[in-house]
């Protein structure tokens, strides 16, 4: 019989080992039951969902555990982070929003001057503050170098006029961080700066977008003159493409989301159990693609060390990993075959058991994996960062 991605472990130290073991205890004792219940079932969260989790890990000072330890952090290694944030999603935790903790959180406290370290990092480390990215346009997705947002400069103040899409959970958000344009002047990407605005400020407005799975977790933002202090800039003026490009080596990373497609994998053995011949090679095939995306992404935190991994390894995984998700999830609704239709939230005749009783969210978790080759950068994109990375295209 094949071993499955659990049997076969990539190697790890002993104090690794047990790093992974104390936060799979942790998780045993500190998440409850009805919250990895409704993860489970694919349930849709609300926000207090989302921030009760990062708040009891806040309380065991887990949450920024990845943050250097002068800045209230644990220090983990790129490793440990990863162990973390593994164990957490097979433990059913729902997902540990990155926007604060992994995005703006390490842009601050790299980038950020010490006023804006005190101000901001404590909201994030004790999950007071939601924060919101603004990234992606109308016009400017995969292209984010081509954004229009305009911040010009006025005394103390940019005045803020553009509108963001896509933008995840803006509509519970307090903060938003935003790539704008500040210059014209030669590339494209050498006019752009790095802002911190208020969601509650004059002049932003949130549009709500119902995504195709018929969940609402996306929005659009509308800046209409909005003023932000020249304080609230991270960086210097028209530096802010380098701050864009560490954190996309971020979201990249995280996008291949190994823990969950774990849980999904591990949703699919049990629901289809001994099966027919056929769909159990299908299964050992997605094992072995699982198991082989989870070991090089540890050999890429592996041998980057402290560093950033490079854009190709990066580029791949997100690749690989998108397109994972989005087998995993068509194999689970034909192993579910016609009772797939009981999992569809538009569905609900009268003698249908109740959204809390369905086991797993199927049909939702498919139709919102179509969005994973496009977010964080499409796999096209991807694909010529790779090209230029390794052959110089």
């Amino acid at each position: 019989m094949m071993q499955t991605t659990e049997s076969v472990a990539f190697p790890l130290s002993d104090s690794e080992q047990a790093f992974r073991r104390d936060i799979r205890a942790f998780c045993a004792r500190a998440l409850p039951r009805e919250l990895a219940a409704r993860v489970e079932s694919g349930a849709e969260l609300t926000r207090a969902d989302y921030v009760s989790w990062q708040q009891i890990l806040a309380g065991a000072g887990l949450l920024c555990g990845a943050w250097p330890k002068a800045h209230s952090g644990q220090g983990w290694s790129a490793i440990e982070a990863y162990l973390f944030d593994e164990e957490c999603a097979l433990a059913g935790a729902p997902w540990l929003l990155p926007f604060g903790v992994n995005y703006v959180g390490p842009v601050i406290f790299s980038f950020g001057t010490e006023a804006q370290k005190q101000r901001y990092l404590p909201g994030i480390a004790d999950a007071s503050t939601f924060w919101c990215q603004g990234y992606s346009e109308p016009d400017a997705g995969s292209d984010l170098a081509a954004l229009r947002t305009r911040a010009v400069r006025e005394g103390d103040d940019y005045i803020v006029t553009g509108r963001k899409i896509w933008t995840t959970m803006a509509h519970w958000a307090d903060r938003i961080f935003c790539l704008v344009r500040t210059g014209t002047e030669g590339k494209p990407q050498a006019g752009i700066s790095f802002l911190l605005i208020d969601m509650r400020a004059p002049g932003v407005s949130v549009r709500p977008i119902v995504t195709l799975e018929g969940r609402h977790h996306l929005n659009e933002v509308t800046f209409d003159a909005v003023r932000v202090p020249v304080s609230d800039r991270v960086g210097e003026e028209n530096a802010g493409w380098t701050i864009a490009k560490f954190l996309l080596g971020h979201e990249r990373l995280l996008v291949a989301e190994i823990g969950k497609q774990k849980r999904i994998l591990r949703g699919i053995r049990q629901q289809l159990g001994q099966g027919d011949g056929s769909r159990r090679e299908r299964l050992a095939e997605l094992e072995v693609r699982l198991m082989a995306l989870e070991w090089t992404a540890l050999r890429t935190i592996r041998s980057a060390g402290e560093g950033a991994p490079p854009a190709a390894a990066v580029g791949m995984l997100k690749v690989r990993g998108s397109e994972l998700e989005q087998a995993l999830t068509e194999f689970a609704m034909e192993c579910l075959g016609p009772a797939a239709l009981l999992y569809d939230p538009a569905f609900s005749p009268d003698d249908a058991p109740s959204p809390a009783a369905i086991p797993d969210g199927m049909i939702a978790r498919m139709l919102a994996a179509r969005a994973t080759t496009i977010y964080g950068g499409s796999n096209e994109v991807q694909r010529t960062i790779i090209a230029r990375s390794l052959i110089g295209l």
